[in-house]
Parts: structure tokens; C-alpha cells; sequence
């Protein structure tokens, strides 16, 4: 099992291994396994890829986030031509039903609210305008909506834990409570732990996924 000194050599290196993250503006802090980064970051699109390349990091247990996104002065958009940027690339997303998401711009910072069919759907959207320039964040107020009962979503979900996670699955439980599914117990890596919510997600009727997952890599 790696110290916490080899977890924050490795994230640092990960770091720089990653070409669209100027790793020199991120610190990295480790206590236990749970990963900090903290600095200033030139775009929302490098904050993202830099929790991911952290997450990638074998021993880091959890990852906390305390990074700014100070925009230089050539990536800096007002906000109404950031609202029809994103408005005009979600038109232009093949996986959403026209107008079902709308657009709040406030300092940069994107709201997606609506409804959608499925939680990939969702995802198409916040990725189709995590990229734009001037975006300081994004919110994805978006609802996906329940067609199908909780013992279907949770007899589904299992059923596509057992097919990825194999031995495995049996340490992971999932409670479904209406369109809503909560999971638990253990998994021996950060790749598990997103199959596992990726499994939980991809379930039609899914409108939340609750990640209490811990992280084990004994």
C-alpha cells in the first residue's frame, strides 16, 4: 500500500504528464489517501482534466477540490455570448431532443436545467459546454426522468455490476429508493468506483446516484 508521500509524488507527476494542465499552478496535498489540489487554473476545461488525472492515481482514496479558475484576459467572454455559444452547441448535440435543455449564464458559470430521457443525455450536455471559452463552471440542473420501478432499476443495476466487476460485485451495495440509488461498500480501485456509478447511471429511470463507495487498496 503506497504512503501518502508516493500518492502526492505520483499525482504530481500524473500532473505533469498531462499535457492541457500546467501542473506549476497546482498544489497537491495528501492525508490518508485524500488527494488536495489547490491553486489557480487559466480554464474550466484544465480544472477538469486535472481532478481526472488525479482520480487516475492509484491510492488516492478521495479527491478534494480548492482550484480557481482565473480566466487570462484573451479567454475572457461576456456572459450573453457565452449563453449563445452553449445554447447553439447543445442545438447541435446529436444524443438531446431539441430545446429540452436550457442555458443561465451568471460570471461565467454555466446552469443547465430541463429534463432528459437518460443520464447519458445529461452528460452530452454538460460535456458539449464544459469547453467553451469564458466558461468559469457548470451546474447541471438537469432532471432525468423515472419511466421504470425501483426493483427494475436495482435488479438492472446489479445485473450490469455482476457482467463489469465480475468477483467483485459482491462487495457493492445498491438500495434504490424511488428513481434514486445509493451505493455502498467496497471497491479496490478509482476505476471500479466509476464503473460502479457508471453501471448505476446507465440504468433507464435513474435520476440520482448517491457514491458512498469506499475505496480499498489492500
Amino acid at each position: 500500500m503506497k504512503t501518502d508521500m508516493q500518492v502526492q509524488a505520483d499525482v504530481i507527476a500524473e500532473l505533469k504528464w498531462e499535457p492541457s494542465v500546467n501542473s506549476a499552478q497546482i498544489g497537491v496535498e495528501v492525508k490518508d489517501g485524500v488527494v488536495t489540489l489547490a491553486g489557480h487554473v487559466d480554464s474550466y476545461a484544465e480544472k477538469r482534466d486535472a481532478e481526472r488525472a488525479a482520480q487516475r492515481v492509484s491510492g488516492v482514496k478521495a479527491l478534494a477540490v480548492e482550484m480557481d479558475v482565473t480566466l487570462p484576459g484573451t479567454s475572457l467572454r461576456h456572459d450573453i455570448d457565452i449563453a449563445r455559444s452553449a445554447e447553439n452547441v447543445l442545438q447541435w448535440t446529436t444524443y438531446l431532443p431539441r430545446d429540452c435543455v436550457k442555458v443561465i449564464v451568471e460570471n461565467g458559470w454555466i446552469t443547465l436545467t430541463g429534463e432528459v430521457g437518460w443520464e447519458y443525455q445529461r452528460k452530452a450536455a454538460v460535456d458539449a459546454v464544459r469547453y467553451l471559452m469564458g466558461v468559469t463552471g457548470v451546474s447541471a440542473d438537469i432532471v432525468v426522468k423515472p419511466e421504470v420501478s425501483a426493483i427494475t432499476i436495482k435488479a438492472d443495476i446489479e445485473a450490469s455490476l455482476k457482467r463489469r466487476a465480475k468477483a467483485d460485485a459482491q462487495d457493492i451495495l445498491v438500495v434504490v429508493d424511488g428513481s434514486d440509488v445509493t451505493l455502498s461498500g467496497l471497491v479496490h480501485s478509482w476505476a471500479e468506483r466509476e464503473m460502479a456509478n457508471h453501471s448505476a447511471w446507465g440504468t433507464p429511470g435513474v435520476r440520482n446516484v448517491v457514491d458512498r463507495l469506499t475505496v480499498s487498496y489492500q
